[in-house]
């Protein structure tokens, strides 16, 4: 059966992996990627997408005139988002709210149009900050840990489950996600929509444009790549504070998956990431880059914790890997150097978007 399928952030980290990946397992599906190119380096991607036999759209999902296809859509992808935890912080939300709440609301209002199957990649972050501060954790010489023994409901020594409490503030970018889940859910109700949501914890691999507020583990190998400062910022500034992770090829096995077995997850709402497996602290994240790179890099150590941090988040994937038989295959190492080989290779095009 051939599909078209439109991924919306198409030229993004995870958009720009996900249609060059899907069009190269199914070349005769027609596979659209839109984005409207505004974060520094997505247009790099668009000759990658290019060479795949992806359609490339210049377009905003906050626009509903970019969203107008004569073509039936059979599957929509929503990787479109501002990601960064610190957005809106400053007091000026709007672009965040328009893109991540607004455009997908314009992309589900796209989708029922079509009749079109929905995968929506939304957020471990749309859990509250203040009920993550509170875990019980145990401190060793590298590294916080959840213990066994939680106060709080869908917590344990594996991590955070789909059951974890909601009430309470999380940022405005996690917010704009859950309210995106809220409105797909009245979708499902009201209007016939099918759709699975992805709560993804830290994704990375290749082509992931990283930020010290977004895509942490590629600046992590970037900073030691080119031989630049970094800072363990908070929590005694220890770098101790654990985040799980995972592979862009391993989320693409699990989108893979939904595609094919649509039916097995519409209606479901999934937590997938790397797991206790597949964590890291900073202080081990650093260690892992040293050893690739074989360049030590000055680590300064910030005492104050940063707004809307959190000491750790790990990700209980138990229930989609029931469901699905999907579970994270990459290992820290593997994906940092899946990141130095890319950094390495395309040098002289990373450097003034990595290296500043």
């Amino acid at each position: 059966m051939n599909n078209t399928i439109l991924i919306a952030g198409g030229a993004g980290f995870v958009g720009s992996n996900l249609s060059f990946l899907i069009k190269n397992k199914y070349p005769e599906w027609k596979v659209i990627a839109l984005d409207n190119l505004k974060r520094r380096g997505a247009e790099l991607n668009i000759p990658f997408l290019k060479s795949a036999g992806v359609d490339f759209i210049h377009g905003d999902i906050r626009n509903k005139e970019d969203l107008i296809f004569d073509e039936s859509i059979d599957f929509v992808i929503d990787a479109a988002a501002e990601p960064s935890v610190l957005a809106g912080l400053d007091g000026a939300p709007d672009y965040l709210i328009n893109t991540n709440l607004n455009g997908t609301i314009n992309l589900l209002s796209l989708a029922s149009k079509h009749r079109a199957k929905f995968i929506f990649l939304s957020t471990s972050r749309i859990y509250p900050i203040q009920t993550l501060e509170n875990l019980s954790l145990e401190e060793t010489d590298s590294r916080f840990e959840l213990k066994e023994e939680q106060s709080v409901i869908g917590c344990s020594s594996f991590g955070i489950s789909e059951l974890f409490p909601l009430l309470g503030a999380r940022s405005f970018y996690g917010t704009t996600k859950l309210a995106s889940e809220l409105v797909l859910q009245e979708f499902e109700a009201f209007n016939g929509l099918q759709a699975v949501i992805n709560r993804c914890g830290v994704i990375a691999g290749p082509r992931q444009m990283g930020k010290v507020d977004q895509g942490v583990v590629v600046l992590w190998m970037a900073k030691h790549f080119w031989k630049q400062e970094l800072a363990y910022i908070g929590y005694n500034g220890s770098g101790k504070q654990v985040r799980d992770v995972m592979h862009i090829l391993d989320l693409f096995d699990l989108i893979d998956y939904e595609l094919t077995y649509f039916d097995k997850v519409a209606g479901k709402i999934y937590n997938a990431g790397g797991g206790l497996d597949v964590s890291f602290s900073l202080k081990e994240l650093t260690a892992l880059c040293e050893d690739i790179t074989g360049n030590k890099i000055p680590i300064t150590s910030v005492p104050t914790n940063r707004v809307g941090d959190i000491p750790i988040y790990i990700t209980d994937h138990r229930k989609v890997t029931f469901d699905t038989g999907w579970s994270p295959k990459r290992n820290v190492e593997t994906i940092l150097l899946d990141i130095y080989k890319w950094i390495k290779q395309d040098e002289s095009q990373l450097k003034n978007i990595l290296a500043l």
